[in-house]
């Protein structure tokens, strides 16, 4: 842990915020999955639907994954990040923005609301944009983890772009294709562009730094940037110009090499491990390298060789999103929050404390028994769902639903635990 110790990190005021608005969003999240399970069994493609999308995506994986880049910044970069009073402003503008984007999202106001809901909320991405970016350019070293970081904003930025023209063509209808084919290049550039190349950079940086693990082959993340940004770059050409299908399986096979040699550089890590034993927050790390899997099976073998019928098309569409956003993204996040937060917390606290008396470990701050009790309970809110799903099955989606809303409290609960205690000890 002793990787995420630097001068350069900025103030705890600048993380923490975004830390309880993305557990208040992930409880916004299993509540409006309650209010619109039925919303699942339907075509994809409804404002409640993607109103819970928007709500996960920007509120909750977002915005925690912004809170634990200002932190991570000066780790990868080594530089401080280039202006933490426009994180806060970035904080405020992009919260408000995410609220009022979804609630155009539920209340199907695509022509009246949704355009500038979605402006709002690529301005206040821009923020963040260009706070990193002038961060990276202060940057004395340029590992392939920092441009895998860079490349996954650089991907965000060309997903709210593609996402805001979308909003606009309700209100002006410009584009010449069908909405469901800008919101199928939307999602993808999200998916893989934003949030895997993010996760990619992070992940190479911390989960060798927790495993204690040396001397990894560092060609393999090198192959892997190469893959993914080759893929990216043919599936929007394809796109936006000539639509084929070979190219479709050409954007595919680098998406997946790129997957691949990622997750060989995790497993070396994993082997090479000097810490055997995996806590909580490495169990949940672990669990979603294996349930990455998941939603490339069906993408590859559901939606793309068998020639089923349009009902079942549309269950696997949902199970394909669901599977990135809980299986693996959310399952991710909820892993790292308790090896980075309470780290954070820890660091303000007590960095000037050690050697000169006893401390608590970081994982002292929170509780293991609540933590372990959520991974059960969120492994079996997976499992659940995934089934009701797959089944269009209403009582086992609001099962899941609940298990989730079970989630999102001892989450929150474990949060305030950490937030409390520095709260209760600061000095």
């Amino acid at each position: 842990m002793q990787g995420l110790q630097t001068n350069n990190a900025p103030h705890p005021s600048v993380i923490i915020p975004h830390f309880i608005f993305a557990a208040v969003s992930l409880i916004g999240v299993a509540i409006l999955l309650l209010c619109s399970e039925n919303a699942l069994l339907q075509v994809y493609f409804s404002g409640k639907i993607i109103a819970i999308t928007h709500l996960t995506i920007l509120g909750w994986a977002s915005m925690i994954i912004f809170g634990a880049l200002y932190q991570l910044i000066p780790v990868v970069f080594e530089t401080s990040l280039y202006s933490e009073r426009l994180a806060k402003v970035t904080f405020y503008s992009l919260g408000s923005s995410v609220v009022f984007l979804c609630y155009a999202f539920w209340t199907n106001s695509f022509v009246v609301l949704l355009p500038y809901a979605a402006l709002a909320t690529f301005v206040s991405l821009l923020l963040f944009v260009i706070n990193v970016f002038l961060s990276y350019k202060k940057s004395p070293v340029k590992k392939i983890e920092a441009k895998f970081i860079l490349m996954a904003i650089v991907w965000l930025t060309v997903t709210e772009l593609i996402g805001t023209l979308i909003a606009f063509n309700f209100k002006f209808n410009f584009l010449s294709e069908i909405h469901l084919h800008y919101l199928k290049i939307h999602a993808t550039v999200g998916f893989v562009g934003w949030f895997l190349f993010l996760i990619i950079g992070v992940g190479a940086t911390l989960l060798p730094m927790f495993f204690i693990s040396h001397e990894l082959n560092r060609n393999w993340l090198k192959k892997s940037f190469m893959f993914l940004n080759l893929g990216m770059l043919v599936m929007l050409a394809n796109g936006f110009s000539v639509n084929e299908t070979s190219l479709e399986i050409l954007t595919y096979s680098f998406s997946i090499l790129g997957i691949v040699y990622f997750l060989k550089y995790i497993y070396q890590s994993y082997k090479k491990r000097l810490r055997k034993k995996l806590d909580v927050g490495m169990r949940y790390s672990a669990l979603a390298m294996v349930l990455l899997i998941v939603p490339i099976i069906v993408f590859a073998i559901v939606l793309k060789v068998f020639p089923i019928a349009n009902e079942f098309i549309n269950r696997a569409i949902v199970l394909y999103g669901f599977s990135v956003l809980f299986g693996f993204v959310t399952t991710l996040i909820l892993g790292q929050t308790y090896k980075t937060l309470p780290f954070i917390v820890w660091l303000h606290k007590y960095q000037k404390l050690v050697g000169k008396t006893t401390t608590p470990l970081p994982r002292e701050l929170y509780s293991e028994k609540i933590a372990s009790v959520q991974f059960y309970t969120y492994f079996l809110f997976l499992t659940v769902m995934g089934i009701g799903i797959v089944f269009q099955h209403l009582v086992l989606l609001k099962i899941a639903s609940y298990l989730l809303l079970i989630v999102g409290v001892l989450y929150i609960i474990n949060v305030l635990k950490i937030l409390v205690h520095s709260s209760k000890k600061a000095t």
